[in-house]
């Protein structure tokens, strides 16, 4: 189903499609290429966060299932260097830091829907040159297809006519049971090392061993996880691999509570792990819902943080002529 949602303040269409398949029904709007709802056949609560009105994502959303970029994550002073130019990007974050591709970036544009079936659409943005600072036009594109066995795969493609960072990804914020939080849900993350991080979250430069610390989830476990006394506030990149490669499975997030878990299986060579601290949302989500900390937690598969200053990071730069492609699925059971 394809129908009118809300309207922009310049008068353009956003518009919402509904897909079904594989046991799960998703309802998807222009506006950001936003996940608004998933549902999970013989599950009654919805997977995600979302609202049910327009103007809450516009006022209140923490890119609640949206696609952010033209570089999702931070980037350190909003600054970097590509062959040998020095580039400035919009500080959004606290007016030292780059947060998700800028106040204006692919979260908050209107996508255009160019492919559309009943468990599948592609949707399409034009990410000028120079917005937020950015050198080189960029055309991105998203796919999200609902296949059997429960599976939402999401898969993105970009191009640009200049060299520049480009890193995308899908940034829902799952709850697998519907509980005011998700620190009882238990999380396996197949990562020897994650990146720590200083006060603004920008990574240190190198990559420690999870062994010994809280960030070890290599053996499935809650996630709550004290420190002091204290919830560790998880918002860090775990490290599956140095490069992009083929899809495999990296991760697992289940809920003992409802028997529903998620197996996340990428071709990215990280996922940020963010359990959902900083969450205080003043409107209701859906179904009237309030999301207050650990409401949610998003899995977001993507190259690292910071990685176009960073020594031995990812290769985080797309040049013309090159296709950048990034797919991750999203597999959901229940028992």
């Amino acid at each position: 189903m394809r129908e009118e949602f809300a309207r922009l303040p310049d008068g353009s269409v956003v518009e919402r499609v509904t897909l079904s398949g594989g046991g799960l029904m998703a309802r998807v709007l222009t506006f950001g290429s936003v996940i608004q709802d998933l549902r999970l056949a013989g599950h009654a609560p919805p997977l995600v966060l979302g609202f049910e009105s327009f103007a809450s994502y516009l006022e209140h959303s923490p890119y609640f299932g949206a696609t952010p970029g033209r570089v999702a994550n931070r980037l350190a002073e909003g600054r970097f260097t590509l062959d040998g130019r020095a580039y400035q990007l919009e500080c959004n974050e606290g007016g030292v830091t780059h947060l998700h591709g800028g106040s204006d970036g692919l979260a908050v544009r209107n996508w255009s829907i160019i492919d559309l079936a009943g468990d599948r659409v592609v949707m399409e943005v034009r990410d000028p040159d120079g917005r937020a600072g950015y050198p080189g036009t960029v055309t991105a594109r998203v796919t999200y297809h609902l296949q059997p066995e429960g599976v939402l795969a999401v898969r993105y493609e970009a191009t640009a006519d200049q060299p520049t960072p480009v890193n995308l990804c899908q940034h829902s914020y799952f709850n697998l049971d519907g509980t005011a939080d998700i620190l009882d849900h238990e999380l396996e993350v197949a990562a020897e090392t994650y990146l720590p991080v200083n006060e603004r979250l920008i990574p240190h430069g190198h990559a420690a061993p999870v062994a010994g610390t809280a960030f070890d989830f290599r053996v499935s476990r809650p996630i709550r996880t004290e420190d002091q006394g204290v919830q560790v506030p998880f918002d860090h990149n775990f490290c599956l691999s140095s490069s992009r490669v083929a899809k495999r499975p990296v991760g697992k997030v289940a809920s003992p509570l409802s028997g529903v878990s998620m197996t996340v299986a990428t071709t990215e060579p990280g996922v940020q792990f963010y359990a959902g601290v900083y969450l205080d949302v003043p409107v209701a989500g859906l179904e009237g819902r309030r999301y207050g900390p650990y409401a949610g937690l998003c899995l977001e598969t993507q190259i690292w943080p910071d990685a176009i200053n960073q020594t031995g990071f990812p290769e985080a730069v797309l040049r013309p002529g090159e296709v950048l492609v990034q797919e991750t699925d999203y597999i959901f059971t229940k028992s």
